[in-house]
């Protein structure tokens, strides 16, 4: 087995606090990106880049086989202006990105220094790859530019998450994210009594919306998550707009659900009522059997480490090569809480197995898999 030395166990918290510190909402990564990247080149692996985008690259040299592509995302859900609370103590780390997805950056640098450490050479290279736009509206554009970059000639992606050890998330969520507008000419309430307004119009197709029975095969879901619109108090509205959020286990089953919101906004529409639905965000489905190599690799290195064990779906960085029918897991790392908060924690001492879990599947993933995607 790779071997974990302690003092990377010291590492790898200290990356996390130090990582977390710097502010990487969606599309405003390159100050973390430049972290990254500068840290990688320390460390000394064989190649290290950056692309236009901001995703950084480096590449652990191997044989001719195909390469295994090992990922974690730069960007957290918590704006720049706001403060970055962080306590570090011997059980936990606390502190907003914390988890999500600073420890996941702080992996990659310490598996790059195990390999560099260790200096084994496997049979195909090994990209590190530390990714733009996973969260929110940044539609994993920067996972969509690296599956673009290495095409289907790889063994197999394993996207890195800080938490939910012991999850082998085989599955992605389809998501596909609307803003749905209604115009009208609106007017005085008063005197324009009686005109339609956008407000109420747009509330009218809200109101259908949350009435649709979702079916539970495939789970799907619907949320809206913002609604805005109007001009004051005494004004007809002349516009409005929320934003949707449509999920489905199964492709087919979340475009069933956007026809039959399309189907509603439309049937809305008339003389003096005019309405706009916008995509701005898609997150493709896709899977691999739970029989695949890949997964049934994942399941065996946790068995062996005895961490109970649970497949699942999400919707992370791993959508678009299951998207695209390419081999890939995400993983995570430790336990903790509160994702997304500023109450965010992590537990220090579970990180141990889940370094391990990936170290393990690294040493055997050619041999599981072959020289070629199983």
């Amino acid at each position: 087995m790779i071997p974990l030395p302690a003092e990377l166990l010291d590492y790898i918290v200290a990356q996390t606090a130090r990582i977390q510190q710097i502010p990487a909402p969606t599309f405003y990564e390159s100050r973390r990106a430049a972290y990254m990247r500068d840290e990688l080149l320390r460390i000394g692996l064989d190649e290290v880049s950056m692309d236009e985008q901001g995703n950084v690259f480096a590449r652990w040299k191997g044989g001719d086989a195909l390469p295994l592509i090992l990922s974690a995302h730069l960007d957290s859900v918590h704006p720049s202006d706001l403060p970055l609370p962080l306590e570090v103590t011997t059980a936990k780390i606390s502190g907003p990105g914390a988890a999500d997805n600073a420890l996941g950056l702080a992996a990659l640098l310490t598996i790059g220094r195990c390999l560099v450490q260790h200096g084994q050479r496997f049979e195909g290279d090994i990209w590190l790859v530390a990714d733009v736009c996973e969260e929110g509206l940044g539609n994993l554009a920067g996972m969509r530019t690296v599956v673009d970059r290495f095409g289907e000639d790889v063994q197999a992606y394993i996207v890195l998450e800080g938490l939910g050890l012991g999850q082998v998330c085989h599955r992605g969520l389809g998501v596909a994210r609307y803003r749905i507008t209604a115009q009208c000419q609106g007017g005085h309430a008063w005197v324009n009594q009686g005109e339609p307004s956008a407000i109420h119009e747009l509330a009218a197709v809200i109101h259908t919306m949350a009435e649709i029975i979702l079916p539970q095969k495939p789970r799907s879901s619907l949320n809206v998550g913002i609604v805005q619109g109007g001009t004051s108090i005494n004004t007809i509205a002349a516009s409005a707009f929320c934003e949707v959020d449509l999920r489905s286990e199964d492709q087919n089953g979340l475009n069933r659900l956007i026809q039959r919101v399309k189907r509603i906004v439309l049937s809305r529409e008339r003389k003096g009522v005019h309405f706009e639905m916008e995509l701005i965000g898609v997150r493709p489905a896709g899977s691999i059997r739970p029989s695949h190599p890949l997964v049934k690799l994942t399941l065996e290195c946790l068995a062996e480490l005895h961490v109970p064990a649970v497949l699942e779906i999400g919707s992370t960085d791993a959508n678009i090569p299951l998207s695209r029918g390419i081999p890939a897991v995400c993983l995570g790392l430790t336990r903790g809480g509160a994702p997304h908060t500023p109450a965010e924690y992590l537990e220090i001492p579970p990180i141990r197995l889940g370094l391990q879990q990936v170290l393990m599947v690294i040493e055997r993933i050619w041999q599981k898999n072959g020289s070629g995607r199983g």
